[in-house]
């Protein structure tokens, strides 16, 4: 597909259809991946492709406290689990919310699944003196993670990207034997997507650039 084709259609794809993904089919996705940028180009992430359905299980099992408060703040308004405001939603909510979830509550309606992880040891956090929540490291893991979605639209397959089970990132790491210096910064979903979307709804250029300040002038074309 030509380039600005993939980017303008890689959408969250959550619903897959039965139809399987080849070994040989993921290893192509992951091989072209790898060339993304890194710091340092230290190329720190290790994927573990998720295989065994009772490890799915016990996976989706720890993730679904997570659903469910993630789904009662949203539907309270909030930004769930933001780093600058605390939730206004009781526990008793949480635990009467569905944790129905495509993908996120359906591992086992994905053809495929896999778990990134980054090297801490592998990444600059010149961020990590602030009083806020650490970005700066991201930086060296998800341009890789995008270049798995954009690699697998390529194969006309879809994909999407969660990171629910980061919050139960010490048990998740014990039942899959992650080291201690490794974090999780993904789960993903890769499979022929139930429907295949091509007109995306994102912001206008306008509305998310400003020229020389944060309250510039946007910047245009033409």
């Amino acid at each position: 597909m030509e380039t600005y084709d993939v980017m303008t259609t890689t959408f969250a794809a959550r619903s897959f259809t039965s139809k399987p993904v080849s070994r040989d089919t993921l290893h192509r996705i992951l091989d072209h991946a790898r060339f993304a940028p890194s710091g340092g180009n230290r190329q720190g992430w290790r994927v573990i492709s998720i295989e065994n359905s009772d490890l799915r299980e016990k996976l989706q099992n720890l993730m679904t406290p997570t659903i469910k408060a993630y789904k009662a703040m949203a539907m309270a308004g909030e930004t769930p689990f933001n780093s600058l405001e605390a939730s206004l939603v009781d526990q008793a909510t949480i635990d009467a919310t569905s944790s129905e979830m495509p993908f996120a509550g359906n591992l086992a309606q994905a053809p495929v699944v896999l778990v990134v992880t980054v090297d801490l040891k592998k990444v600059t956090a010149f961020d990590q003196d602030l009083d806020r929540v650490g970005v700066i490291p991201g930086a060296s893991i998800y341009p890789f993670v995008w270049n798995i979605l954009l690699a697998a639209r390529n194969e006309n397959l879809g994909g999407v990207l969660t990171t629910f089970i980061a919050h139960q990132e010490p048990r998740a790491k014990a039942l899959l034997g992650i080291p201690d210096h490794h974090a999780i910064a993904a789960m993903i979903g890769i499979g022929e997507p139930t429907q295949q979307l091509t007109k995306l709804k994102r912001r206008a250029v306008s509305d998310f650039t400003a020229i020389d300040h944060f309250q510039g002038e946007p910047l245009n074309s033409g």
